[in-house]
């Protein structure tokens, strides 16, 4: 497989190509692809894919990489020739030798789906809701093969779909795809893609919105996939970890071209492109021992109606010169064969051998005099201790009967001490959430007591439960949706303060003090959050949490939405508020990378419960529970040598339903553990729940609940 961004007279001549591999004719070709839309308005064309070319083999794994509005989907939406009609595309798109650009619609539906196919992002609106997955995998057989019978393609169906790891196939083909999980539809999906034993997948970030445990679980079923089918795939994500472990080659987009490209160890280990760098080192690692700030790219992508003139990555470029707005540079060879990229200080980088932290000088986060202070020894700032609750099940239209209960939150006790920063972590469904809600509610939970700074929940007073709510703040997953799109940022941070009563004068002073605070240009305060990126929305989110001058914040998600490259700048920003303000932070989170950098004790949760707590550093370097084992396991690095040498254990299935957990330990469905246990040891499983106990010596803080934990520290 090769990715350049010439033609393939150009490659022969440079070398370009994977060496031995490439007397085997290319399965696709993509050649200077350009795809412009009309600005409309009398506004200049948008032209988001500039020039890109790629070739990929069979049996091969093309990573495209990038931020969003680099081109990536855009790019693989003209292969497969799923653009609007309005969309103007030129260069050359090649399958088996044979353009497919300027083919009609009809002719290329007899392609899609049988010589090349798609996995999209959502799986939910990539399903049509009406129909069975069972009929929806076997019309793409039939469509193909129209001499295919109804039962033969049922029952290729369900070959297919037990291929991909849907449990009882047979009777869940007749399930609808509301009644699936995200894994499971995804699932699906990659069943109906590969009914017809395609040439080319093109996979368009077809784990983003999964769970780590599911999308491990994805990536090994594309595996097979690939395995069976030979096909080659196309695999587009923004997640560098993937990348690293997954694929052949990679190439880096910025601004609808490519930057840089190569093999992967190529493009990893000797990066010749500032933004290469950037993206890389803007990724929290599981494998570093000690907590060093990210680096975070500053500034944003240009409009692709206004390119900067030159090198367009210049604006952000920290090692910039006048010479890279002279003209954009060309992508050339840097290094081995097929490793490219577009950089005029290319050498110098490879001369004096500079890394991410030369390139990307970062300052130390300072430290918060409150760490130093014995943990027993601080403040509490909240207390939960047996906290519940549970949701009934109801049933029936006009009388309403009770036939279950869901346990959402079953029994957790921690707490937060003044300068801590706690994480709960799990999969979606785990309860999380939906303990953020009953802490933040303020009311007298169903179970159990919730001490917010010394006061007790449900016996506050008008007064305190006012005092409490300024002591307590949250940062919610999605800045867009939880901020005003008609108010100006002035009016949405300002909001809280005049709520409490502060003079005008003061409200002024602190909404531009809080600008500052949170690294946003102060004369930003009269723009819409409309005009801002995802980043610069959450940083006022945060703002606007901090107005009040708070000790506990409550991050739900804070940064599951935004691009790598910004999300290190925000977890940047909480360490050194965190450090500068004394503050304390409940963490709510999936991604156990991001928990590993920011956390000073993790919550583990499962299915309503926690199963395993501690501090950061005993969680991550002796894991005892199995579900913790399995989560930090289903954490990709960036880091190709390593991820592959690393075992994963991938769990089987999906949460069980709430409203019915498993006997006994409610994990044991899913657990690697229990799978090796002998008859008597899975029936304690089976019939007793295991308490929250301290399993490893001389580790105080921290405890599973598992029958049979690991107590012995691991390697």
């Amino acid at each position: 497989m090769t990715a350049t961004s010439g033609t393939a007279a150009e490659q022969e001549q440079t070398g370009a190509g994977p060496g031995p591999d490439r007397a085997e004719p290319a399965v696709f070709e993509v050649s200077d692809l350009e795809v412009s839309f009309p600005g409309g308005r009398g506004n200049a064309d948008v032209t988001a894919v500039r020039g890109v070319s790629y070739e990929v083999r069979r049996g091969e794994i093309l990573g495209i990489v990038g931020e969003s509005g680099s081109g990536k989907s855009v790019s693989s939406l003209a292969a497969i020739g799923l653009l609007p009609d309005y969309a103007r595309v030129s260069g050359s798109i090649r399958l088996h030798g044979e353009e497919l650009l300027g083919l009609d619609d009809r002719t290329m539906a007899k392609k899609r789906g049988r010589a090349v196919s798609m996995v999209f992002q959502d799986p939910l609106s990539g399903l049509t809701p009406v129909y069975t997955v069972g009929d929806q995998v076997a019309e793409a057989v039939q469509v193909h093969n129209p001499q295919t019978s109804r039962e033969a393609a049922q029952k290729r169906a369900v070959e297919l779909l037990t291929l991909v790891g849907i449990p009882d196939a047979e009777r869940r083909r007749r399930s609808f795809p509301h009644e699936f999980s995200g894994g499971m539809r995804q699932r699906v999906m990659i069943a109906i893609a590969i009914a017809n034993d395609p040439d080319v997948i093109i996979c368009d970030e077809p784990t983003t919105a999964l769970d780590v445990t599911i999308q491990a679980q994805i990536l090994e079923v594309l595996k097979t996939a690939q395995r069976e089918t030979g096909a080659a795939i196309v695999m587009i994500t923004h997640d560098l970890g993937v990348v690293a472990g997954l694929v052949d080659r990679v190439q880096v987009m910025y601004a609808g071209r490519l930057v840089e490209t190569g093999a992967v160890d190529d493009v990893y280990y000797n990066t010749r492109m500032p933004y290469t760098m950037g993206l890389l080192g803007s990724v929290p690692r599981l494998d570093q021992d000690e907590k060093t700030p990210l680096i975070p790219i500053k500034g944003n992508p240009p409009s692709l109606t206004d390119m900067p003139p030159g090198c367009p990555f210049a604006p952000r470029c920290p090692i910039a010169v006048p010479e890279c707005d002279a003209a954009e540079p060309p992508l050339e060879r840097v290094g081995g064969a097929g490793h490219r990229a577009a950089c005029i200080r290319a050498g110098e980088i490879e001369a004096n051998a500079w890394t991410a932290r030369d390139v990307y000088p970062v300052s130390e986060i300072e430290r918060n005099p409150v760490s130093q202070v014995p943990r027993a020894d601080r403040e509490t700032v909240l207390r939960v201790d047996d906290l519940a609750k549970h949701h009934p099940l109801m049933r029936g239209a006009l009388f309403k009967r009770r036939v279950g209960t869901v346990y959402a939150v079953d029994g957790l006790t921690f707490d937060v001490r003044e300068g801590e920063t706690l994480a709960l972590v799990g999969e979606s469904g785990c309860g999380k959430s939906s303990t953020l809600m009953e802490i933040l509610s303020l009311d007298q939970p169903q179970q159990g007591t919730v001490e917010v700074l010394g006061k007790r929940s449900g016996r506050m007073s008008n007064r305190e439960r006012m005092q409490v709510r300024g002591d307590v703040q949250v940062v919610f997953q999605d800045p867009m949706s939880s901020l005003d799109p008609r108010m100006r940022v002035f009016e949405i941070i300002a909001e809280p303060l005049h709520t409490h009563g502060y003079s005008k004068e003061r409200v002024r002073s602190r909404v531009l003090e809080l600008m500052e605070l949170v690294g946003l240009d102060r004369s930003a305060v009269t723009r819409s959050p409309a005009e801002f990126s995802g980043g610069q929305r959450q940083r006022i989110g945060i703002a606007r949490a901090l107005a009040l001058e708070p000790k506990l914040l409550v991050l739900d998600e804070p940064v599951s939405a935004l691009d790598v490259s910004i999300q290190a700048g925000v977890i940047n920003l909480l360490e050194e508020l965190k450090a500068r303000l004394g503050l304390s932070y409940l963490f709510v989170a999936h991604d156990l990378s991001v928990v590993r950098h920011i956390a000073d004790r993790v919550a583990v949760m499962y299915l309503g419960k926690i199963v395993e707590i501690g501090d950061v550093q005993s969680i991550y370097r002796r894991p005892t529970h199995p579900y913790t084992k399995a989560l930090l396991s289903a954490i990709p690095l960036p880091d190709p040598e390593k991820e592959r040498r690393r075992e994963h254990v991938v769990l089987q299935g999906d949460l069980p339903n709430p409203a019915d957990p498993p006997s006994g330990c409610r994990f044991r469905t899913r657990c690697q553990k229990f799978a090796v246990l002998s008859e008597e040891d899975r029936s304690t499983c089976r019939e007793r729940e295991p308490e929250l106990r301290h399993r490893v010596e001389g580790a105080a803080d921290q405890a599973a609940a598992c029958h049979y934990a690991d107590t012995e520290a691991s390697s």
